[in-house]
């Protein structure tokens, strides 16, 4: 807590002004209300807080406990020059004047300090088959969302993924859609995003990374960094991600660590340091040593399948046991010269770089094995951000929307949709949109404005579910940082924002980029109108693939699907045979990249009867914005460079506020 002196009453604002921790307000009701909210409180915090004021010529003293469970203190100046609340007592009005009563319903809406701090955001990158969605089902075993881990490829006698549900996944063995899984460890909430790692679902993934605070690089042991690996990696770093490295695969034939390391100071420009160290590689694998502890952990494969590893931990400095354990004096040795080697040249882990993305703590172990899986969690814990400021443009219409620093303990609630999704049950036809809560208190019943609406319409979020993957559950309660699910009859887009108060709040969007397939898309069965229509409508408004028309076409015309690859488009056939029992015919179009001309359709008029549009397909996003699809890229670039008025860029946001 703050101590702060000599206040003048009509000051409001900040106080003190290097201290972000302690804000304060001037109130009217009666002569000396004032009201204050700690918005970053810790376990630390001192029992009282001792508040100077000047209200009035002479100075007043009040002493009061922090009230960490609702983030808000009222105090009432008495008479008395100096006045204690007992910890267990706090002080009520019994009967709340309009004015306290303004305030308690702010309060609400305010998160409360210790909810924010406790939650952890974790999004799972990788290369495809580097055992991300494994990843996922252990992390989910360590903390006790589930008793018996599942295999993405599994056996008669295995479960399948609690991530990967949809049939095609099931079938093919891969993630195609990003999904969601929250739960409890320890003290702290999870919130587990499992991403795609194949490049064809590269936008979903983005839009994961869009909700998270913190991501994982997933690499596998033998192979290093991979090509989407890469890509994931520029877009967790052009967000500003705190990056955790795991080296997974650790029974299997690996590279050396030293090499993992330098390819990724090489190719990324980025500073690794070794929390764990690897003992041996493939069936020499021993276990890790945690250099934070000088603890060495050996594990031994779980009797049961599905279950958890056997650990047992010896302090590095009891050697004989170390020598006895490791069974193989080369790698008895190399421990030790590794030890050493990294104590020596290695600078030390600084958890400022490692938020500023500077850094990344690099883990090794076993997915498959369960080897070094509750270790990382645990390391994550301590190391991982809890949700954190983010830009936002408030303000009535363009002109007058500034760009404002959202924080989670803000008066306001707000949140934005990254994610939509029909049938994740089938039985019951729903459709869900993927919240992430920024700042503020989600209660059930809570009426929000939304940044593509009129300011004075409110939409009223009836219930809200915590998601586990296709499962939910009815949630009274959320704080920032969690994600949930609420009912999308269709008002809700990806990248919409959602947020209470007189002033529209827009996030900024989640961008489309450059698709390089298309295809017409038509129902072969007049029967099924209806039915192929609805599909369509709700996988576009997933983002599952981007539509594009004919200019002007209203919807009369024929439907293109564009999409970053050709799985997109299983996607699509698969999902409108299973979920909605409609056949579809796709007819690839000869193009292989679209540019947004943000030049508008005045620019695009002139390039067009100009004779510069020879070859290049016109038409129009979901937004009537216009697009020029190419046939090669040498084509583009050519465009680009000479018709600069047409503006080309190769990605698109939807509108902020229209």
């Amino acid at each position: 807590c703050s101590s702060v002196e000599d206040i003048p009453y009509s000051t409001v604002g900040r106080i003190p002004p290097d201290d972000p921790s302690l804000y304060y307000s001037r109130r009217t009701f009666g002569r000396d209300q004032v009201i204050l909210r700690g918005s970053l409180l810790t376990s630390g915090t001192p029992p009282f807080c001792t508040i100077r004021l000047r209200p009035t010529p002479s100075v007043r003293t009040l002493t009061m406990p922090p009230l960490l469970a609702a983030g808000l203190a009222t105090c009432l100046l008495l008479p008395s020059p100096s006045l204690a609340f007992a910890p267990s007592v706090p002080r009520v009005p019994r009967v709340l004047s309009p004015l306290l009563a303004e305030t308690a319903a702010s309060s609400e809406v305010r998160a409360p300090a210790e909810e924010i701090q406790r939650r952890r955001n974790l999004a799972i990158i990788s290369h495809p088959d580097s055992g991300k969605t494994t990843m996922t089902e252990k992390l989910l075993l360590y903390g006790g969302a589930i008793q018996q881990a599942g295999a993405v490829r599994q056996k008669a006698d295995q479960r399948s993924t609690s991530s990967d549900f949809m049939e095609m996944e099931v079938e093919r063995g891969i993630s195609v859609s990003s999904t969601v899984m929250t739960f409890d460890y320890d003290g702290l909430r999870f919130n587990i995003l499992d991403t795609p790692g194949h490049q064809d679902f590269s936008e979903d993934t983005y839009r994961a990374l869009a909700a998270a605070d913190n991501a994982v690089m997933l690499l596998d042991a033998a192979k290093g960094l991979e090509p989407q690996t890469r890509k994931l990696f520029e877009v967790a770093r052009m967000r500003g991600l705190p990056l955790f490295t795991f080296v997974n695969k650790m029974d299997r034939p690996a590279l050396s660590p030293y090499d993992i390391m330098d390819q990724i100071e090489e190719e990324f420009g980025l500073e690794t340091h070794p929390i764990f160290w690897p003992i041996g590689d493939g069936d020499r694998f021993r276990g890790v040593l945690d250099r934070t502890t000088d603890v060495v952990h050996f594990f031994q494969k779980s009797s049961t399948r599905g279950g958890k590893a056997i650990q047992r931990e010896v302090p590095l400095d009891d050697v004989d046991a170390v020598r006895e354990l490791v069974d193989d004096p080369e790698l008895f040795d190399k421990l030790y010269e590794d030890h050493e080697l990294l104590e020596g040249l290695l600078p030390e882990l600084d958890m400022e770089r490692v938020m500023a993305a500077d850094q990344s703590p690099l883990f090794f172990g076993s997915a498959m094995n369960n080897f070094g899986v509750q270790l990382f969690l645990d390391k994550f814990m301590a190391m991982g951000t809890s949700p954190a400021m983010r830009e936002a443009l408030v303000g009535d219409s363009k002109d007058k929307a500034e760009e404002t620093a959202v924080e989670p303990g803000d008066d306001e609630f707000s949140g934005f949709v990254f994610k939509t999704q029909a049938n994740l049950d089938p039985k019951h036809r729903d459709r869900l949109a993927f919240v992430r809560i920024v700042s503020g208190t989600y209660t059930r019943g809570l009426k929000v404005g939304h940044s593509r609406s009129k300011n004075n319409k409110r939409y009223n979020l009836a219930q809200a579910q915590l998601l586990f993957g296709q499962d939910r559950e009815t949630l009274d309660v959320a704080y920032p940082g969690d994600i949930i699910g609420i009912n999308n009859p269709g008002n809700f887009a990806i990248g919409d924002t959602l947020y209470t108060g007189s002033t529209r709040v827009a996030f900024p969007g989640i961008p489309s980029f450059s698709p390089e397939k298309f295809a017409y898309i038509r129902n072969p069965n007049p029967a099924t109108y209806k039915s192929f229509q609805k599909g369509i409508d709700q996988l576009l408004q997933e983002g599952a693939v981007q539509s594009l028309r004919q200019r002007n076409d209203d919807g009369g015309g024929p439907l293109i699907l564009a999409a970053v690859g050709q799985l997109q488009f299983e996607v699509v056939e698969a999902r409108l045979k299973n979920e909605y029992g409609v056949d579809s015919d796709m007819e690839a179009i000869g193009y292989t990249l679209a540019r947004w001309a943000d030049g508008g359709w005045e620019a695009v008029d002139r390039a067009d009867k100009e004779g510069k549009l020879f070859g290049i397909m016109i038409v129009q996003d979901q937004w009537g914005r216009p697009v020029l699809l190419f046939r090669n890229d040498w084509k583009a670039q050519a465009v680009q460079e000479e018709e600069k008025y047409l503006e080309l860029v190769p990605w698109s946001y939807p509108p902020q506020i229209e």
